[in-house]
């Protein structure tokens, strides 16, 4: 008996061996387990939380702000979109170049530095009294905001492992999604209570907080095989999504014929093919292309993109539609939009609790179902309805979305070694962040060409025109268009669009939900089989080039 099992020891501590030796040779080796006290991890965890909050309080919270701005420091339509437009645009087109950053320069360095310029941006916001400062400091404030929200994100990474990293992760999704959902609520009380400066009051109290955690508990980590920033890379990709996101948000106010909208997409196609061209050629890419051969990968990608469609364009369209079309008051909005925002408060750190049960493939799956049920439902309720009837299905969507957003995060670092965590997330939320932009800005333009569409038949070549005005929640607008019609009548068309939107999007979820479980693993693996498969895929994609190199 002994003579069979020896051989079978040896090969396994030769396979130990020369996997260790495989890694230690890419420099891919993972980074030791965190020697932070618990105390400190917790610590640590609620520092990169105040950065969750901020990030998409900066965004929600200035939508809702923007009517008390404009009144006060002026500012045509076109500018004061920009001031949304302009985070937007910086924030998403540079999360991965952060992401990089963070892993070769230190991950406590870029929290921190990105952490306080944020914070000294939003003194400068609430004292500014010009719009084109305004915007200016608004595309400063989303840089500033990408270095944080990645090297907060890295930094996680390298405190916890398995089961206790996705747990960690989704209590940052909860709060990201509490920033996200509950910032137009927690906005409007402030500029009602204090004004509009009061929102940049806030971002700076939680991101001094944030700074004073970070700078205690947080230890420095970088990648040791991190050999500097791959400048052609970031700058191509940077350009390439800024040009696409700048397109899709100028299209719904020029068109989508419109010669400079056209520019920019082409231009932005043509750069993402040189991005790939770069990718390929250099040592140390700042994306490696050879992820995207492996399905788990792919699946985390789209996970990170399936609220930009299922989620995220009910917290905008839904309030325009119940203040701009039917009358509502803001309050009676605001507690509507709760049952839509309420899930994300718990949800998310249940579903992180889950994964001691079942497998996050099936508890992703099975929230994107639920979220498409709840959009389907929702689609029965036209302009009118009684708002009681819509908690419901407000409840159902929230509920299905906030099951894979307490996972997404921690997933997106499981698929990659722990050393490249800071690339991982600045893939995932530049995915996450730049379709949210670009997709609320093509669920708009669906709904104006589907409400055109049901208004052709009354209102012919004006159609289009007062589709535009009732997606952007401008009743009287409307109704100066085409006098000789009844309101009834415009909003009737407005609605029967709205509901096809809605099943269209629900469409779309069920679909990304069958690929992401097929994609994401088996119903029975564990976070640590998704983590092992995930230096796996690292080794065997690099070792054939540094073996072919050689």
């Amino acid at each position: 008996m002994s003579t069979r099992k020896q051989p079978e020891v040896s090969v396994k501590v030769t396979n130990s061996k020369q996997a260790e030796n495989d890694s230690q040779r890419l420099g891919e080796h993972a980074a030791p387990t965190s020697d932070t006290a618990p105390a400190g991890r917790l610590f640590v965890l609620i520092a990169v939380c105040c950065t969750a909050v901020t990030a998409p309080l900066a965004f929600t919270g200035i939508a809702i702000g923007l009517p008390a701005i404009s009144r006060e420091i002026g500012g045509n339509p076109i500018q004061l979109n920009w001031a949304i437009n302009a985070f937007i645009l910086t924030f998403g087109s540079t999360l991965m170049t952060a992401g990089v950053l963070a892993d070769g320069y230190g991950r406590k360095r870029i929290f921190l530095s990105g952490l306080a310029t944020f914070g000294l941006l939003s003194i400068g916001l609430a004292f500014a009294s010009n719009i084109i400062w305004f915007d200016v400091l608004r595309a400063l404030q989303g840089l500033a905001a990408a270095a944080a929200f990645s090297g907060g994100l890295a930094t996680l990474a390298q405190e916890f492992d398995g089961v206790a990293r996705l747990r960690a992760f989704s209590i940052v999704g909860a709060n990201f999604g509490i920033g996200l959902a509950f910032g137009p609520v927690a906005s409007g009380w402030m500029i009602v209570t204090f004004g509009w400066p009061a929102i940049f009051v806030a971002l700076l109290v939680l991101a001094a907080a944030g700074c004073l955690l970070g700078t205690k508990f947080v230890r420095e980590s970088r990648d040791p095989a991190a050999s500097g920033l791959d400048w052609k890379g970031a700058v191509s990709f940077t350009l390439a999504l800024t040009a696409l996101t700048a397109g899709v948000l100028q299209a719904p106010e020029s068109g989508w014929d419109d010669p400079i909208v056209g520019m920019l997409l082409v231009s932005s196609a043509l750069i993402f093919i040189a991005f790939g061209a770069i990718e390929r050629t250099v040592a140390q890419p700042m994306l490696d292309l050879t992820l995207f051969r492996f399905p788990r990968f792919i699946g985390a990608q789209f996970l990170a993109v399936a609220p930009a469609y299922a989620f995220v364009p009910l917290l905008v369209l839904l309030p325009i539609r119940f203040i701009g079309l039917e009358g509502m008051d803001g309050i009676a909005t605001g507690q509507i939009m709760m049952a839509l925002s309420a899930p994300l408060l718990v949800l998310p750190i249940v579903a992180g609790l889950l994964t001691r049960w079942f497998a996050p493939a099936t508890i992703c799956g099975a929230g994107l179902a639920i979220s498409a049920a709840g959009l389907f439902w929702l689609g029965d309720f036209p302009i009118g309805s009684d708002p009681i009837g819509l908690i419901g299905p407000l409840l159902t969507t929230g509920a299905g979305i906030s099951l894979p957003w307490g996972l997404m995060d921690g997933l997106a670092v499981s698929v990659v070694p722990k050393d490249r965590a800071g690339m991982a997330t600045g893939i995932f939320s530049t995915s996450r962040v730049a379709s949210e932009g670009v997709g609320l800005a093509l669920v708009s333009a669906l709904l104006s060409a589907l409400t055109g569409t049901d208004l052709r038949a009354i209102a012919d070549d004006r159609a289009g025109a007062i589709a535009q005005q009732l997606v952007a929640g401008h009743l009287p607008g409307a109704v100066a268009l085409a006098p000789s019609l009844q309101r009834a009548a415009l909003l009737h068309g407005y609605s029967e669009g709205f509901s096809t939107l809605l099943r269209l999007l629900s469409g779309i979820t069920v679909l990304t939900a069958i690929i992401v479980f097929l994609l994401l693993g088996r119903s029975h693996e564990t976070v640590e089989d998704i983590e092992e498969e995930g230096s796996a895929i690292i080794t065997a994609s690099v070792l054939p080039d540094k073996e072919g190199s050689c």
